[in-house]
């Protein structure tokens, strides 16, 4: 089953860390990255900086060690999106996208760090990168892990439709607002079924919900 991470990491162990620290205020978002061929990716990324720090913010970026063939492609004054090749020290980019065939949905670097959002094919490639920061000492920090159902009506949690169809429900007329918008009363008669199924449904439901999306520590990766 497919699987979503969220995690941190800092930029000494990802890119851009040399740009991060002669550019102060400075902020980064992926918008698309390709594995361009073994040991180099190709990121499209938005930069953003108070307009009188471009000139600096160019020049790092193409001094940076973990970059080259920085191309500026558009200027917006504060924000401007560059294409650039990712080099040396960006192996955790590199094992994602190549070794694991995952994709980098998103990554925003800040300050001296990075959050990402990485879709694996499996658990199994998300344990693999795992063990490969821990191997490479790089100290990532894996904030959330979300599992994805195949069934696009189904959500990502592991919902059957009924379930799914009975949250929407739920949510829609206002069982979940304090107060409440609709008794449970109402809206098992609004589903043709009883009271007592409803309850049942939505306990299963939530049951799945906190399974298949949760915060999990470290040791549920080794």
């Amino acid at each position: 089953m497919s699987t979503i991470a969220i995690m941190r990491l800092p930029a000494d162990g990802f890119a851009l860390q040399a740009t991060l620290e002669r550019v102060p205020g400075a902020t980064f978002e992926v918008e698309r990255v390709v594995a361009s061929e073994a040991k180099r990716v190709m990121p499209y990324i938005w930069a953003a900086a108070e307009p009188e720090k471009f000139e600096s913010l160019q020049s790092a970026l193409e001094d940076d060690p973990t970059t080259e063939d920085v191309e500026l492609l558009v200027d917006l004054d504060e924000e401007w999106l560059y294409r650039m090749s990712w080099v040396g020290q960006t192996t955790f980019a590199i094992h994602i996208l190549v070794e694991e065939s995952g994709t980098i949905i998103d990554a925003n670097g800040k300050d001296d760090e990075w959050q990402l959002r990485i879709l694996f094919p499996n658990r199994d490639a998300l344990s693999a990168t795992y063990e490969f920061c821990e191997t490479n000492d790089i100290p990532i920090e894996i904030e959330q892990i979300y599992q994805l159902d195949e069934s696009p009506r189904r959500g990502q949690y592991g919902l059957t439709e009924e379930q799914y169809e009975t949250l929407v429900a739920a949510l829609e007329s206002g069982y979940y607002d304090i107060p409440r918008g609709i008794s449970g009363e109402e809206l098992s008669d609004d589903l043709g079924i009883s009271h007592q199924a409803l309850s049942e449904r939505l306990r299963r439901a939530y049951k799945n919900l906190i399974s298949n999306a949760l915060v999990v520590g470290e040791n549920e990766l080794r």
